[in-house]
């Protein structure tokens, strides 16, 4: 990155900060009379207010990129979206600009791309009480070593996860999980002895999670693969700056099976190795796209 690079991804993220700053006085001014109107009707009224928030402080966001960064996208897949459906999204995950790259094509095309967050993420200045007002649903695992040591915690996560997705019955909405679970980095990718050229094992389990939690409302898979360049760097600052250029997304709508929501993944290793194995035929077509277009 040279220094035109810098200066810009540096004017980018003082834009975006601003921007957030600002929607942040109206998503919490609704969110104190969110928490003061307990009817349901009021409650789903605001809900979608917030969302419209959300949704608005995305476009600034994508109209600042576009200003300044000026990356170059193109989009394939998009055409049979819907905006009153629920989805699980997934994508290879390469950098935290892969977040803002979704939200460019997602953006009031499906339901907002809602993220299961560590409950320690509530923390986070200003965007934390923002994810919560925006009912994300927070989650605390417990390891195996908790529940060994106290086993009324079994089960306890999924059914506060459940608990915190019930309000996604009352309208669609969009759940998003990098079944990764980390970005990819040759080192990561070599320390996991990844059977794949461009991607990392995927984690079968949280996904199982996240489909068990929905229960059976999420049946649309929306199979993302970002394809940056192959020699680009695939830092934050060098997307907002403007070094990355062309960026290939790839979007394939796929239909989630319905038995993945009705299994039990922890105990039943019957449907853990039918699980993993759909989602490992997954990744294999995803490893094989990206090959063809970056290898070609």
């Amino acid at each position: 990155m040279n220094i035109i690079h810098h200066l810009r991804a540096v004017l980018a993220l003082t834009l975006i900060a601003v921007n957030t700053l600002i929607l942040a006085i109206p998503l919490y001014l609704l969110t104190l009379i969110k928490l003061a109107i307990r009817r349901e009707g009021a409650q789903i009224l605001l809900s979608r207010w917030l969302v419209h928030i959300a949704e608005l402080w995305m476009s600034v966001n994508n109209t600042v990129i576009a200003l300044i960064s000026r990356p170059r996208f193109h989009v394939e897949g998009t055409e049979s979206l819907r905006y009153d459906d629920w989805y699980l999204a997934t994508s290879n995950h390469q950098s935290w600009a892969d977040i803002l790259i979704m939200q460019k094509v997602f953006n009031r095309r499906v339901p907002i791309l809602k993220f299961f967050l560590k409950q320690e993420l509530m923390k986070v200045p200003v965007l934390g009480h923002a994810w919560w007002a925006l009912d994300f649903p927070f989650m605390k695992r417990h390891t195996r070593e908790e529940i060994e040591k106290n086993p009324e915690l079994k089960g306890k996560d999924l059914e506060t996860t459940r608990k915190a997705c019930e309000k996604f019955a009352y309208f669609p909405t969009s759940v998003m999980n990098f079944f990764e679970g980390t970005r990819y980095t040759p080192a990561k990718h070599d320390q996991q002895q990844s059977p794949y050229k461009y991607l990392l094992k995927p984690k079968a389990g949280g996904t199982a999670f996240t489909l068990g939690a929905m229960g059976g409302k999420l049946k649309t898979l929306l199979d993302v693969t970002i394809i940056y360049p192959k020699d680009a760097p695939r830092s934050l600052n060098a997307f907002l700056g403007g070094a990355i250029g062309d960026i290939q997304v790839v979007v394939q709508v796929r239909d989630i099976p319905a038995w993945t929501a009705e299994g039990d993944y922890e105990n039943d290793p019957a449907f853990r190795a039918r699980f993993q194995q759909w989602i490992t035929e997954l990744w294999a077509e995803k490893d094989a796209l990206l090959q063809a277009r970056l290898d070609s």
